[in-house]
């Protein structure tokens, strides 16, 4: 069946199956490669992309679903690189082997387009549901609050992405 997604703010029809994940309809048909397959059942957090502003699993997203609002993957965040998160990243030097990062990222951006300036305990219960391995759970945080500092009007224009779709 043919879906029309807005992926990275380019629209493009996709021939697939209703049921076959949105992680796979990235990976595979878009090529589309920084989102990671983690565990497949939306359990890690490595699959995160962002659904009308909002951070959900795309391994456990089915593409019929994700045709109503604009999709943004981790290539999308920022063109250039230049997104706060990911500058704050690389300041912080947070990844160690890096798999689950393309994930913590594009949570962290949602965190930070609803609440500007998280506490710990408001990062610690977002970044909940994304697993890291090599356990740079501080550096994160550092990272998240590097962000906030850095300002955060990328993600704001994610936030009204969402308010646009009626999506909250």
């Amino acid at each position: 069946m043919a879906y029309k997604l807005n992926v990275n703010g380019r629209v493009t029809t996709v021939d697939v199956s209703p049921d076959t994940p949105l992680l796979w309809v990235i990976r595979d048909v878009l090529n589309l490669h920084g989102t990671k397959y983690g565990c497949g059942i939306g359990q890690c957090g490595a699959c995160t992309v962002h659904l009308g502003g909002r951070a959900v699993r795309s391994c456990q997203t089915p593409v019929s679903a994700a045709t109503s609002a604009p999709i943004t993957t981790i290539e999308g965040l920022s063109a250039d690189g230049t997104h706060p998160v990911q500058v704050a990243w690389q300041e912080i030097d947070v990844p160690q082997c890096g798999y689950c990062q393309a994930g913590q990222m594009m949570s962290a951006a949602a965190l930070l387009a609803r609440n500007p300036k998280p506490s710990d305990k408001e990062i610690d219960s977002a970044m909940n549901g994304n697993l890291c391995r090599c356990g740079t759970y501080l550096r994160i945080r550092q990272a998240i609050h590097k962000a906030a500092e850095h300002g955060n009007t990328a993600s704001a224009r994610t936030v009204q992405t969402a308010e646009a779709s009626g999506i909250k």
